[in-house]
């Protein structure tokens, strides 16, 4: 059972606040928290059913489990339903983000949904984009709609965050930083100048765009061919097809 206090911490784990004064941050579901626990990512404590701790003692090894009903784990907790388990995962210090020709980078510019950012983070892991630089104003990456929306892609892609004007101006000379604009080079069209050695994408918000001041350090502004009536597409659904379309063009 839970204690009274175990209960206090979790929910208070909903909370940005809280979340960043004490460092630590909630995942939840029998697949994310399998693969955190083998990922080797540091652990405050995991909560989970008798069922769970049956099923994957070997998983568990010599960490100490607090038992939990399903109810429990749904309750103090954020998903819907949760019949498995629960952990409390200690967040890292942040690293910053350098960009290595050969690699693609994602830039997020004010992202401001969870559900997206999540989604994003699943995406990159899908194409092999290890790294993402997001804006102040981009969601938290704690937050537990994130987590829940990468599904275990949180473990794979770092995230860092800092003005995004700044970052640009540590790149050397002659990187590609593509933008993607309404108005721009059709992306079936596009034509890298330096194939193979990666560079920067940056999305901005379904609603604002990119910043004006970003738009000086955009090589290449990129845009998805629409055929219908549609204004716009979901971040994270043209993030997938620029990415899908730059893999394409590298023959990969």
């Amino acid at each position: 059972m839970i204690s009274k206090n175990q209960a206090k911490l979790l929910r208070s784990l909903h909370k940005k606040k809280y979340r960043r004064e004490q460092g630590l941050f909630l995942v939840e579901g029998e697949k994310t928290v399998l693969e955190l626990l083998a990922s080797g990512w540091p652990l405050h404590q995991v909560f989970a059913t008798p069922d769970f701790i049956q099923r994957f003692s070997a998983d568990l090894d010599d960490l100490k489990v607090v038992p939990a009903s399903a109810q429990e784990l749904t309750q103090l907790g954020t998903l819907v339903s949760n019949q498995s388990a629960l952990a409390v995962a200690i967040q890292p210090e942040p690293q910053p983000v350098s960009w290595q020709a050969g690699n693609w980078i994602l830039a997020l510019d004010r992202i401001n949904d969870p559900g997206n950012l999540g989604t994003i983070l699943r995406i990159a892991d899908w194409y092999g984009i290890q790294q993402l630089v997001c804006s102040p104003g981009t969601a938290e990456v704690f937050n537990p709609k994130v987590i829940t929306a990468s599904k275990g892609s949180f473990l794979r892609v770092k995230v860092s965050y800092q003005p995004l004007d700044e970052f640009m101006q540590t790149l050397p000379e002659g990187t590609a930083v593509l933008g993607a604009y309404l108005e721009g080079e059709n992306i079936h069209d596009l034509k890298l100048e330096k194939p193979g050695q990666g560079g920067i994408v940056v999305m901005g918000s379904e609603a604002q765009g990119i910043a004006p001041e970003l738009e000086d350090k955009i090589t290449q502004r990129v845009t998805l061919p629409g055929y219908g009536q549609a204004e716009s597409l979901n971040v994270g659904v043209a993030t997938a097809l620029i990415c899908d379309n730059l893999r394409r063009l590298e023959g990969g």
